[in-house]
Formats: structure tokens, C-alpha cells, sequence
């Protein structure tokens, strides 16, 4: 990159199974531009550094806030949010986009993250309520837990913590922090400890929490900062206890 110019090499795929290729765009440099509004630039006018005419990139993003997590991909070799990455703050020289490399690709940097929801399903990362009719107002919570509980509700299921795991890949069916981080939020919550029997159980099977083997990247690279192997960590003492304990309790 210049003040002159923006260079961007991006790794493109036409489709699931099509060959990858590299793809370089040159654009004009304004100041505080992000990735977005690179990539939004190359869409007006799809042509290559070197004058070819090319298909529009395809991404994903939805907020551009830093709150809905769609738009993570690698940038220069980092995942991140690319709507939050601003190219002033990126080093000099051409500036490489590639999809996230955990998920399988749909096209171009826009990745198939189902396998991240599946998960959440398969621990009930929620909590059951009626709401066919009014209910009142919940139950209260002290401040430390409510402040605890924000911070970890921060989760943007962005998937970079997974992208950065070494045990979260094709071979393994390990659910990922972003997913035990999510066990932890609703098992602090009074209504969502009916169900922490069930999510316990969950994550002490196959591809839950055993398989984390502390490489601790997830904790360096997540976006909004939450605490995830504070939550892991939690999560260990609940399942030990619920593995030696758990028949004892109604």
C-alpha cells in the first residue's frame, strides 16, 4: 500500500470444489478506509491491477458496527473483522484477503459457518421459555454476575477464535471456545441453570470440553475480548463436579 494506491491480492473461489485463485486489485487511497469499503469499491468497478474485467468479490457482512461477526475473513494473514480493520493501520505493501480456512468456502471470502450453529444446537446454547403468554419480569441477578454476563454475551459468532484454535478443524469434532463460552453465559443465567444438567452433558462428550488442549489463541485474537478460557477454565470445575457429583442432585 501507498498513499497513492491501495493493493489488494485476493484469494478467490468461484465455487464449492472450483480451484482457488489470486486475484490483485489496485485502488485509490483515501484515509480511514476499512476492508469493507475496499471491497465495496472493487464491486462498483470489478477489474483487476493489470486491466482484465473480473466478477465482483463476494463477502458477507450485515452491520458494519463490529457487532454481527459475518464479515471475518484473513487479512494479511490474521483472522479479524474486516469491517473494524482499517487500512492505516496495516503495514505498507499489498494487502492479502483469504477466507476463513476452518469452514468450507462458498465463494470467493464468503465461507459456510453452519457447522459453528450446529454446535450451539447441540449444547442448547439458549434458554426455554413460554412466551405464549406474559410472564413478568425475570428473575434478578446480582451485579457481578450481570457483569459477567455481558461480557461474555459480547459473542459475535464471528468464528475467529475457531479459526485461530489448532484443535478446531476437518478432523476433529471439538465444538470450539466461541460455542463453550455460550454453555458458560446461559448456565449463569437463574432460568438457564434448569437446563446446565443438559449442557453439561453436552460438552462432557464427544468434541467438547476434553478436546480443548489450551493452545489459549483463542483468548489473544477474539475481537471483542472476551475472557474465553476464564469461561473454559469454569467450565472444567462445573463438568468435574457434575461428573462426580451429578447423581447426587435432584
Amino acid at each position: 500500500m501507498t498513499r497513492e494506491k491501495i493493493v489488494l491480492k485476493i484469494k478467490r473461489q468461484d465455487a464449492p470444489g472450483k480451484p482457488a485463485r489470486w486475484e490483485e486489485f489496485a485502488l485509490p487511497y483515501r484515509p480511514n478506509m476499512n476492508i469493507i469499503s475496499c471491497l465495496m469499491e472493487i464491486q462498483k468497478n470489478p477489474v483487476t491491477a493489470s486491466g482484465q474485467a473480473t466478477t465482483p468479490v463476494v463477502w458477507e457482512c450485515s452491520c458494519l458496527e463490529h457487532v454481527c461477526g459475518s464479515c471475518s475473513m484473513v487479512i494479511n494473514g490474521k483472522a479479524r473483522q474486516s469491517c473494524s480493520t482499517l487500512v492505516d493501520k496495516l503495514e505498507d505493501g499489498p494487502i492479502t484477503l483469504e477466507p476463513l480456512t476452518k469452514f468450507p468456502v462458498i465463494r470467493d471470502l464468503q465461507v459456510d459457518r453452519s457447522r459453528l450453529f450446529e454446535d450451539l444446537k447441540k449444547v442448547k446454547a439458549w434458554i426455554p421459555i413460554d412466551g405464549t403468554y406474559p410472564m413478568g419480569p425475570g428473575p434478578r441477578l446480582d451485579q457481578k454476575t450481570t457483569e459477567i454476563r455481558y461480557k461474555l454475551s459480547t459473542c459475535m459468532s464471528c468464528a475467529v477464535c475457531m479459526e485461530v484454535c489448532p484443535q478446531y478443524n476437518e478432523r476433529s469434532s471439538f465444538v470450539g471456545p466461541s460455542v463453550l463460552n455460550q454453555v458458560r453465559l446461559m448456565n449463569l443465567h437463574p432460568t438457564g441453570k434448569l437446563n446446565r444438567d443438559e449442557r453439561l452433558e453436552a460438552i462432557m462428550g464427544d468434541g467438547g470440553i476434553t478436546d480443548c488442549g489450551n493452545a489459549q489463541n483463542c483468548v489473544k485474537a477474539c475481537p471483542k475480548n472476551i475472557p474465553l478460557t476464564e469461561s473454559i477454565a469454569d467450565l472444567g470445575r462445573q463438568t468435574t463436579i457434575h461428573g462426580l457429583l451429578g447423581w447426587l442432585m435432584p
